[in-house]
């Protein structure tokens, strides 16, 4: 049985407030107890707020660490990068943004170097914020000929390609595992619409036998899953 906790608010700002408010303080934690922290954090339009926001916590923020949940296979200085979205926001601060992708690489070989420069950060993570897609995928694990490979293989990080590629987006991705998001001390969803809350209430009642990757992905956690969802 999934383990969540649902935090419901009437609008995107109250959404936005807790969600910076729950990351800075796994992101304090980790630094009281160990001195450092490393924590991913997601792409897409929706955490946005949430990280204006929380570029003002008043952080050690040249001991964090933050890797994009997933990327597009795409040049850094794409507007559709992950990790230059992130980078414009948290270099400034101090903190070391690591990105997942680099060069004109396969999804293959992408993953094998996403995987090999993960392999030099401290692990596990302490904190991996996902959002949910209308067609249940969580970070770029989507339903599709890799899902299988994102939700069994034993390394940090893969190289996928959605089929079919999103209009929005048309690239082949990086993306954490579910064994890597699994390992993580604290996981976090954030998630706006009634859409994708109907789906992802289905994907977590359907557990391991869900078509919503979100659902297969969470099957086997062992911590309790935060989910902060508005309208």
């Amino acid at each position: 049985m999934i383990e969540v906790e649902w935090w419901e608010y009437d609008a995107a700002d109250e959404l936005a407030e807790a969600v910076a408010g729950d990351v800075q303080f796994v992101i304090e934690s980790a630094l009281d107890a160990r001195g450092d922290a490393i924590a991913a954090f997601p792409g897409g339009s929706t955490p946005l707020a949430a990280l204006e926001l929380l570029k003002k916590a008043k952080l050690k923020w040249k001991d964090v660490t933050i890797v994009p949940t997933d990327d597009r296979l795409v040049p850094v200085q794409d507007k559709a990068s992950n990790v230059r979205m992130l980078a414009e926001r948290f270099l400034p601060l101090g903190a070391r943004v690591l990105p997942l992708t680099g060069g004109d690489l396969p999804p293959v070989e992408a993953g094998k170097a996403a995987d090999a420069r993960l392999q030099a950060v401290h692990w596990p993570l302490d904190l991996v914020w996902l959002g949910v897609g209308a067609d249940g995928h969580t970070a770029s694990i989507f339903p599709g000929p890799d899902l299988e490979l994102a939700l069994t293989a034993p390394h940090r990080a893969v190289g996928v390609t959605p089929e079919p590629l999103p209009k929005e987006a048309p690239f082949g991705r990086v993306t954490l595992t579910k064994s890597a998001i699994l390992s993580a001390r604290a996981i976090l969803i954030s998630v706006r619409g009634e859409d994708k809350r109907e789906v992802l209430e289905k994907a977590l009642k359907e557990g391991a036998g869900s078509k919503y990757p979100v659902g297969r992905l969470l099957a086997d956690a062992t911590q309790a899953i935060d989910i902060h969802w508005c309208p």
